[in-house]
């Protein structure tokens, strides 16, 4: 993932021109918009010296975005060599640690290299790992097939650098989780880095025998288009071999990957497969939605876009991270990219020995209790019909529903909706039996609420509507 040295470098992302969206949206859907250059991918805001990089939206083709929009939440996993050491080299806490360590702790190659002879994930289950993102109420998951790092995650010819070949545990935890998936109709994705701190065809930002920095690497002389090959073998396994349903790229800010690259590696991918969806971060405006990352764009982005975000504050496994989000926030978090017309992809790090840390299982499965109640105003909705927030929370909708998840229960009991549309009925979702009083208003329409919310963490009201949503000019 980015990590606060990119700042450093200036690097931006290049834009991409307006690009149709795609046709046959319901007309009941909300107003649509088309691709245009998405605002996205920087730090988590909070980070000191952020900067928000600029990532173009993506070119039109034959992918299957529709059970991507339906899903709206999946499951990140970072998981690589950098979980042997945890965060900690030499006795001592990483800076910036995580996936980033090699870079970020200066190791040299021949050192990382041998964290293979480490890595033997012996408690590592396929199913349990699908199971806990099931039980969540995720319906995607994209796991790190090759990083930063170089380090393939699966059985590939391209290298024995891979963690087959490599590690004491020969097995290949792709196929498993590809196999799993498959089996808890759960779709199975790739992430996969452009940048390779670990190939012979990309030079290190500052090359050095004892304290290196890899990032930003640099194509070898005349060597882009030998690395390109490379790309091209492994992603034609991914696509073969383990049948991804989507490319989730990284690392694009790499020195001398351009246009043409991009180009050539987009039209490989379509010419295996064309119904795999691409994010942008293949590069100059080829893919098909945008990634902000530890943040949520406000009300949204107006083209297909997800956020990715940690539970703590690294992506791959740091035994001493334990700065846990709430399940709380989370289920907020989640409410708030869907209602702007996004995704959420939720981070977990496992650690070397195979296993999810128990905080994050347990923050996980709380936001799948509250989908299992909640979850018709997530799945398959579209964002929210109103371009101001509301005080109360955020909105979604479908086809002849509206629906409000209140975070902040009001004292006055009443929900104030800036629409033009009667409502025909009104209920708790998690209590549909209900039926809670209504009334037009000089701001709009009227929702009388019980004194307490029905849940702490959100509560959500379904309205029924006749017609698209009409809101208040303001």
């Amino acid at each position: 993932m980015l990590n606060r040295r990119l700042v450093a470098f200036g690097i931006v992302a290049a834009l991409a021109g307006l690009v149709p969206l795609i046709n046959g949206i319901s007309a009941a859907a909300p107003q649509t918009h088309h691709w245009v250059v998405a605002r996205s991918v920087g730090l988590s805001t909070s980070a000191p010296g952020n900067k928000q990089m600029r990532e173009p939206a993506g070119k039109m083709h034959t992918a299957d975005m529709g059970w991507w929009r339906k899903a709206r939440f999946g499951m990140f996993i970072h998981w690589g060599l950098y979980s042997v050491p945890a965060g900690v080299w030499n006795g001592k806490h990483a800076p910036e640690p995580g996936e980033w360590i090699k870079n970020n702790a200066h190791i040299p190659n021949k050192q990382y290299n041998a964290l293979a002879k480490k890595f033997d994930p012996v408690d590592f289950n396929a199913n349990q790992w699908v199971k806990i993102a099931r039980h969540a109420g995720m319906k995607y998951i994209v796991i790190t097939s090759k990083h930063h790092d170089g380090f393939s995650m699966f059985h590939t010819k391209a290298t024995n650098f891979n963690i087959v070949k490599a590690t004491p545990w020969h097995k290949d935890p792709l196929a498993m989780l590809s196999a799993a998936c498959r089996h808890q109709g759960i779709k199975f994705c790739t992430y996969y880095s452009i940048m390779d701190w670990h190939s012979r065809d990309q030079v290190p930002a500052h090359p050095s025998a004892t304290y290196p920095t890899y990032n930003p690497t640099h194509f070898a002389p005349g060597r882009g288009p030998a690395y390109l090959h490379y790309m091209e073998r492994q992603l034609h396994e991914l696509i073969t071999q383990y049948h991804t349903h989507l490319f989730w790229f990284d690392g694009q800010w790499m020195h001398g990957w351009n246009k043409t690259y991009s180009h050539k590696l987009y039209s490989y991918i379509r010419s295996i497969d064309p119904t795999i969806i691409i994010n942008a971060r293949i590069g100059s405006g080829y893919g098909d939605y945008s990634t902000p990352e530890q943040h949520i764009p406000a009300q949204g982005l107006p083209g297909p876009w997800e956020t990715c975000m940690t539970i703590n504050n690294t992506w791959g496994y740091v035994s001493w991270d334990h700065d846990w989000k709430s399940s709380t926030t989370l289920i907020h978090h989640l409410i708030q990219c869907v209602s702007g017309g996004g995704n959420f992809l939720l981070n977990v790090g496992p650690t070397a020995k195979g296993v999810i840390p128990k905080p994050e299982v347990d923050r996980l499965l709380a936001v799948g209790q509250w989908l299992k109640v909640n979850g018709d105003a997530i799945y398959g909705s579209h964002r929210s019909p109103f371009k101001a927030a509301l005080p109360f929370g955020y909105a979604t909708q479908k086809r002849g529903k509206l629906f409000l998840e209140v975070t902040k229960w009001p004292k006055s009991r009443t929900l104030v909706v800036p629409m033009r549309n009667q409502i025909t009925k009104a209920s708790l979702l998690a209590n549909p039996y209900i039926t809670l009083q209504t009334a037009s208003g000089a701001g709009g329409q009227l929702v009388y609420l019980p004194p307490t919310a029905p849940d702490q963490s959100a509560s959500v009201i379904v309205l029924h509507v006749a017609g698209p949503i009409h809101p208040l000019q303001h």
